[in-house]
């Protein structure tokens, strides 16, 4: 169970800390809302969480296999919507640094397609993802 600690800094600012290491993760408020967009928005830590997911996931399964994806990344695109303002979707294209077979392709869509964030996020949110094979 992590705890994280987070303070309002003013100037639509916070400062989240994960009290167990100490890391701190500092978010400004969009510029199309108000913000400076001088870190991480809010909504784009929910996406990148889903990115971040997925390929832990990915790597946990990847190793009890032992398949290497080392250095693999993804991009990730946030699309918002309003009335009321949230993310519509969310859109991640990976690439791979090596080549795999459709058993191993199919066993690291599997992985991430079951991480924790994407069960969590609501049903309505799109999650278009493209594995790039």
């Amino acid at each position: 169970m992590a705890t994280i600690e987070t303070t309002y800094l003013g100037g639509l600012r916070t400062e989240a800390t994960h009290l167990q290491s100490g890391t701190k993760i500092i978010t400004d408020a969009p510029v199309d809302n108000q913000g400076k967009g001088e870190a991480f928005s809010p909504t784009d830590l929910v996406a990148a969480s889903l990115a971040s997911c997925m390929l832990t996931i990915m790597g946990i399964k990847a190793n009890a296999s032992n398949i290497d994806i080392d250095n693999a990344t993804c991009s990730v695109t946030k699309i918002m919507a309003s009335d009321p303002r949230r993310v519509a979707e969310i859109v991640i294209s990976f690439k791979f640094p090596k080549q795999y077979t459709e058993k191993e392709q199919l066993l690291l869509e599997r992985a991430a397609l079951t991480c924790p964030v994407f069960y969590s996020l609501h049903e309505d949110l799109k999650k278009t993802v493209d594995f790039g094979w």
